[in-house]
């Protein structure tokens, strides 16, 4: 008789592992209670879906700040250019963009997310649209799933119902309570890859506004933590965009710590150069008032904000303006302070943070070591990365390795 192999979550993770034991010849049958497969995966990069990094084993460790060694197994048998081929085989033209990103050539998650459906059904997995609820084990080993609608016997199960952002796309928490239940430990779970809060209200009175092109450095405690260069968007919260979801990852310790951005808004220009800048602009608008001095050098729902923090009077003539003006003016184009409370909710996060405790898992195998024939793939483990396709690869590679692992696991 085949080996039954269960897997519980439709989205990447889950496909994948769904794939990889079908491809082994086991009997698999795939839990998700969404009508679609890949929900999430369907709203990933814009909807355009960033399905990994052109990236070899030492880049993808590094882009994964949370527990990256224990990927190294996974990522050494299963990297960004063997995802790239494995959808190259599925039929999905892939090409790559700034910072190694691989985008499908349509630019459609919809592709990806047909591709695996596709492979599922030639593999002839069983589908069923259901809910997990309760992992069976008898005497510390797996027997079977109970779902909402039915009962079901295997002989391994891949626990793959992802983390709690997005809840709309059926990341619930249900895993991680199943995952608990079973014996296993969840590390605390919050939003990565998640909008700031800010302390005061400069962003709000910002909100709509885009920046390019810009320099953002996250202060710890007034220490110089990480930074980056792209895109940011002051909301009436604080602050989003590329850049920001990128920073959060690096910010986990509000409860204990402070948190600072700076923004650069000139990189290209160093101090000496913007000072040059600065003052060619104050000759052309020597007559004017300081407020009405700053069209060429920022966007216009900046300039009221710019002229507060300097604390430079907006009706003082820009003829008047003393040296020591100017360098605070200087100060704050190449170093403009945002304090940040906190993070927005992880239901408005791109991934969570935390998880099912990773010395609790077998990294070359994905299997728990306190329930035999129990598995993990994708973001219900306590791993993440940065954005950029990293966090797929954790799906994919995870969902690799579990599905081989519950293959050749002896019944």
């Amino acid at each position: 008789m085949n080996k039954r192999v269960l897997v519980i979550g439709g989205g990447a993770a889950g496909m994948m592992a769904a794939i990889t034991a079908a491809e082994q010849n086991c009997a698999v049958t795939l839990l998700e209670p969404n009508e679609r497969l890949g929900k999430k995966l369907n709203i990933t990069g814009k909807g355009r879906c960033n399905v990994t990094n052109d990236a070899d084993l030492p880049t993808l460790l590094a882009n994964t700040p949370r527990n990256g060694k224990f990927l190294y197994s996974a990522f050494s048998r299963f990297d960004g250019r063997d995802a790239m081929a494995f959808f190259e085989k599925l039929g999905v033209p892939l090409k790559t963009e700034r910072g190694n990103r691989v985008f499908p050539v349509s630019d459609r998650a919809f592709d990806v997310s047909g591709a695996l459906e596709r492979r599922l059904r030639a593999l002839k997995v069983a589908m069923h649209r259901d809910r997990a609820t309760v992992l069976e084990t008898e005497d510390g080993v797996i027997c079977g799933v109970t779902g909402e609608k039915a009962h079901y016997q295997a002989d391994a199960v891949i626990l793959a119902t992802g983390g709690v952002s997005y809840p709309a796309t059926g990341s619930t928490g249900e895993g991680h309570r199943m995952a608990a239940e079973a014996g296993h430990t969840i590390t605390p779970l919050q939003g990565s890859l998640v909008p700031l809060r800010e302390k005061g209200n400069l962003c709000a009175r910002m909100q709509g506004l885009s920046l390019r092109n810009v320099s953002l450095t996250v202060f710890e405690n007034n220490k110089k933590i990480y930074t980056d260069f792209g895109e940011l968007l002051f909301t009436h919260f604080g602050v989003s965009g590329p850049l920001v979801l990128s920073a959060s990852a690096h910010m986990r310790h509000f409860d204990r710590k402070a948190y600072r951005l700076e923004i650069d808004l000139k990189p290209a220009l160093d101090e000496q150069t913007l000072d040059k800048r600065l003052l060619a602009d104050f000759t052309k608008y020597a007559n004017s008032d300081f407020g009405n001095a700053l069209n060429d050098l920022l966007p216009q729902k900046m300039i009221p904000v710019m002229v507060e923090c300097s604390g430079i009077d907006p009706h003082q003539k820009v003829h008047e303006l003393t040296r020591e003006q100017r360098k605070t003016l200087l100060g704050l184009l190449k170093h403009f302070p945002i304090d940040i409370a906190g993070l927005r909710p992880v239901t408005d996060a791109i991934i969570t943070s935390g998880g099912v405790k990773i010395s609790e898992i077998n990294p070359t195998t994905m299997e728990s070591k306190i329930v035999k024939g129990l598995y993990f793939a994708g973001e219900i483990i306590d791993v993440d990365a940065y954005t950029g396709g990293f966090n797929l690869q954790i799906a994919w590679a995870t969902g690799r390795a579990a599905g081989i692992a519950a293959a050749d696991q002896t019944t």
